[in-house]
């Protein structure tokens, strides 16, 4: 069977289980960002409303009547706040007084994000590492640039990719790696519903390229 033969759902699906992801920076309209936050919470309602309406749900239940307008919320204030650049996290530089030049390894970072292709949740742990190159960032900064890049519709590759980029640029230094081991429940919640298996994403850069350091940055967070 063709692509040719395939209804447009099948591709839509097609594509989903293949994983296609079509560029390191998300996808975004150039007018992404035209309209305020409350504006796009109104439309989101509206049309969250009428998903929910289509399904057969009774919205003058007490218990749905109110979803729409969560739903609208959680998307633009929480789980996809960091499509908005204003939302990036300020990070600030310290002089590397103490010459600390081995790596620095921050592990377990709980990581939740969103499949771009079904909208469920991604679900899992990042680890990050860096060599100072002179300057250090606050521990909790490096928290804060995965949860940033997290909260949007995401494929884990690209996830991978701009958390390591973004490292890379504030510190001045290709010495960063990124390890991210994550359960989608696009997986697990439907289609094959695996829930045994997750997906492990790396990108080794700089210094972490050498098979000793890179060996020995997988043995902390084994550990």
């Amino acid at each position: 069977m063709t692509q040719q033969d395939l209804s447009a759902t099948e591709i839509e699906d097609l594509l989903g289980e293949q994983h296609i992801g079509t560029s390191y920076d998300t996808p975004l309209r150039s007018d992404a960002f035209d309209l305020s936050d409350e504006e796009k919470m109104n439309k989101i309602s509206h049309h969250f409303r009428e998903i929910m309406q289509t399904l057969g749900l009774d919205l003058t239940d007490d218990s749905l009547n109110g979803t729409p307008g969560r739903v609208a919320k959680m998307f633009v204030k929480e789980v996809f706040s960091g499509l908005n650049p204003a939302n990036k996290p300020a990070i600030a530089l310290f002089e590397n007084k103490y010459q600390y030049n081995q790596m620095l390894v921050e592990k377990n970072i709980t990581l939740y994000s969103n499949c771009e292709h079904h909208f469920v949740p991604i679900i899992g742990k990042a680890h990050v590492a860096y060599i100072s190159s002179g300057k250090v960032i606050g521990l909790s900064k490096l928290n804060r640039i995965v949860r940033y890049y997290a909260q949007r519709p995401q494929v884990q590759e690209r996830l991978t990719i701009q958390i390591a980029n973004e490292l890379k640029t504030i510190l001045e230094t290709d010495d960063v790696a990124v390890y991210i081991d994550a359960v989608h429940l696009c997986v697990s919640s439907r289609g094959i519903k695996d829930t045994s298996s997750s997906t492990i994403t790396t990108s080794f850069d700089g210094a972490f390229l050498d098979a000793k350091r890179k060996e020995e940055f997988l043995q902390y967070i084994r550990n």
